[in-house]
């Protein structure tokens, strides 16, 4: 096959090393005096391909995830444009105009008023979209735009998956689930979770799975296309192909990531061996009544999730 002729640009970014340079600058920003596994700080995750064109994740520290954008005729090629995407971003996010400030809050709600049929005064009622958005705005401040949609990705796998809607539904209190899930990340244990609500929502209408898995590689493949943040639309995507693998049927087109490649984006590390056949959790790592005490009924009629 006739290999396509190199462009400037990517002679240039060859010459840069991105893919070091994206290293470095990770590895300039962590703490000192903390250890940290410098060979693992930036991962790289390429999919198995026949051929091009090849795609190519990194996941930053932290769980932001971008990738190559281009069409790639090399994994190189892939690695090479998904570090140069991870790298402009990371360093765009160290501006001044990427912090969460008090200034920016104010703004950020006032646009966010602007846009709904709310007024000012949500802004101090939790009960309200605005307020709830206020209240994780000013939660977050000091942190970057990066950081905060790290924390962002829990809150809407959560809707999407239909738990902030039973967290609602069960009038349970707007703040103690803000400030609880602000503290939590996606892991292997809250993957199972949101698996494990799919597989009953599969059985009570087949062929969810399915549909909504094809739903999330298009959303995932236009937003890689568009150089956009990553995280959602992979959990999304990870999320449903365990639901998948646990409900017997055939493992699915895009759903083909061999086994290491899987664990490396997943992050697992010493919690793995918790883990069940496919992945589905068999053993909290915390109190399950503490994990679940969201759910309970309350006699307030204080605020409830909107």
């Amino acid at each position: 096959m006739t290999s396509t002729p190199e462009s400037d640009d990517d002679r240039a970014f060859k010459d840069l090393n991105v893919v070091g340079m994206l290293q470095r600058f990770w590895e300039q920003k962590q703490v000192t005096g903390v250890m940290v596994d410098l060979d693992n700080l930036v991962i790289y995750e390429s999919l198995p391909s026949p051929g091009p064109p090849y795609i190519c994740y990194v996941t930053l520290p932290g769980g932001s995830c971008f990738g190559n954008f281009k069409y790639c005729y090399t994994k190189a090629e892939a690695r090479r444009d998904a570090a140069r995407v991870a790298l402009m971003n990371s360093t765009f996010n160290e501006l001044p105009c990427r912090r969460i400030t008090p200034e920016f809050v104010a703004c950020s709600v006032e646009e966010a008023v602007a846009t709904t049929s709310g007024n000012m005064r949500d802004a101090a009622d939790p009960s309200t979209s605005v307020g709830a958005y206020h209240l994780m705005l000013q939660a977050n401040v000091g942190k970057t735009m990066l950081e905060f949609q790290e924390i962002m990705t829990v809150f809407q796998l959560l809707h999407w998956n239909g738990t902030l809607k039973a967290f609602r539904e069960r009038k349970c209190r707007r703040q103690e689930v803000i400030s609880y899930y602000s503290q939590q990340r996606v892991d292997g244990c809250m993957r199972s979770h949101m698996a494990l609500d799919w597989l009953q929502m599969e059985r009570r209408t087949p062929g969810l799975l399915s549909h909504e898995l094809q739903l999330a590689l298009r959303e995932l493949a236009q937003a890689r296309q568009a150089g956009r943040e990553l995280r959602f639309y992979k959990e999304k995507k990870e999320v449903l192909c365990l639901a998948l693998s646990q409900a017997g049927t055939e493992r699915p087109e895009g759903c083909g990531e061999e086994e290491e490649e899987e664990e490396a984006w997943r992050g697992e590390g010493p919690g793995v061996d918790r883990l069940g056949p496919g992945g589905l959790c068999l053993e909290e790592s915390v109190d399950p009544s503490e994990r679940c005490r969201f759910y309970e009924e309350r006699e307030s009629d204080g605020e409830v999730l909107g």
